[in-house]
């Protein structure tokens, strides 16, 4: 079996797989529950003053028959006593000494409150910190949660803040809903974080009910933005997280987080840069005990590739992520129809004919059979018609030989560039 431990920035933990702070960690029952089913960690729902919540407080967007796609919510930190959560937490870290317990934070942007949380917290044994400063619901509007996590300068001091009294690692969690999340990670960095997460959830309104025009969800009539996630935010979280992850001044471990629902989800994350991962929504939908399809998947892979520990495949995959002035634009593919397996549903030539380079044709043999063919020379090589087909092993996308050297757009300017110079060199 394969060595799935792992230590972010110092906090240790028996597998990757860790329950983001949310409804699933709201208390050490739910907690213990948890780590009894094979979690390696556990960050507990936001500490700070309690709420109260409304009620009608989750929706979902179910897609082509798979249930919660798409997650949404209007809960805020927890609405529990800190002093009962601390007991828990307490009880929690006693009963597992080897599983990792993270405290999420959230109290207003003053020094003496981070101060004051921090010493409570870390005085029942918790192995981090991390920083909530993405919710984008309620807390925001009291000038918490992503109301400070879109300023840079607020997630430096505030980083600064608790790294004052901090005896144990500090994470810090990142919103998504910002221009460019490599300012807010490089602040969080520059004020001495040990390790940022991300994503929170994204900033949404899940929908309108066509009969009563409410807002979904709705109370009592009234509705409210709320923050977005399960599957349907994956490639958001996993961009971020890459964008992070291959930044010069971005030199943190990363705790990835969005739409991670199995193994295959996780081992992504962490080829694109994240030392582990946190998960919500999935065990929101399936329960605590998918963390055993997901080590045991996890430790299949590894074996497979030959690889003795997971710590091995971390940012395996960030120098393969550049920008797209750095592609080559002399590679070529192309679309090959396997005649023998294609069905003639006739999906691919309606998705090229209409809306891409009209390459794919309806052709006729022999014995008058009809099939779908593609015009190699015309074909772009967008993977549309591989998208759109039902089939698998239908359409293939073959690379073409090579006929020019590799070019990339910054080669070519640059080319350009200097040619330029050198003629205005001879003009002069």
């Amino acid at each position: 079996m394969a060595d799935l431990r792992i230590n972010l920035a110092g906090i240790k933990s028996p597998n990757p797989f860790w329950l983001a702070s949310a409804p699933p960690t709201n208390s050490g029952y739910q907690v213990q529950r948890a780590f009894e089913a094979g979690w390696g960690g556990a960050v507990w729902k936001t500490l700070g003053d309690p709420i109260l919540n409304v009620t009608s407080r989750f929706a979902a967007i179910h897609f082509n028959g798979r249930r919660v796609a798409g997650f949404n919510n209007i809960e805020l930190i927890t609405d529990r006593p800190l002093d009962v959560n601390l007991k828990e937490i307490y009880e929690t870290k006693k009963k597992f000494p080897n599983h990792a317990v993270i405290a999420s934070l959230m109290v207003e942007p003053k020094q003496e409150k981070w101060h004051e949380i921090v010493k409570r917290v870390e005085d029942v044994g918790v192995d981090g910190l991390e920083l909530n400063f993405g919710c984008p619901h309620g807390m925001a509007e009291r000038g918490m949660g992503s109301a400070s996590g879109q300023v840079p300068a607020l997630v430096e001091k505030q980083t600064y803040w608790v790294k004052e009294v901090a005896k144990t690692p500090v994470i810090v969690k990142l919103t998504p809903n910002i221009t460019d999340i490599t300012a807010t990670a490089e602040a969080a960095a520059n004020g001495g974080a040990d390790a940022i997460s991300m994503i929170n959830t994204i900033n949404s309104l899940m929908g309108v009910d066509l009969d009563t025009w409410n807002t979904i969800p709705h109370v009592a009539g009234k509705g409210a933005h709320g923050g977005y996630c399960g599957p349907a935010v994956k490639p958001i979280a996993l961009n971020m997280v890459a964008e992070c992850a291959r930044h010069p001044n971005i030199n943190v471990p990363i705790s990835g987080i969005g739409g991670i629902s199995n193994w295959q989800d996780a081992v992504e994350f962490m080829l694109m840069g994240a030392t582990g991962v946190q998960v919500c929504t999935a065990a929101m939908h399936h329960g605590f005990r998918i963390v055993e399809d997901m080590i045991e998947g996890l430790d299949h892979y590894l074996d497979s590739k030959g690889i003795a520990a997971v710590s091995d495949i971390i940012g395996k995959s960030v120098p393969k992520y550049s920008d797209w002035g750095d592609l080559d634009l002399n590679y070529n593919i192309v679309a090959r129809i396997n005649t023998e397996v294609c069905i003639n549903c006739n999906k691919c030539h309606i998705a090229c004919e209409d809306t891409s380079h009209q390459c794919i044709e309806r052709l006729t043999d022999g014995s008058g059979k009809s099939y779908l063919k593609v015009r190699e020379e015309d074909c772009v090589g967008c993977n549309l018609c591989s998208i759109v087909c039902p089939v698998e092993g239908a359409i293939d996308m073959i690379e073409v030989p090579r006929e020019l050297a590799p070019m990339t757009w910054n080669e070519r300017q640059a080319a350009l560039n200097a040619a330029v110079e050198c003629q205005a060199d001879v003009t002069k």
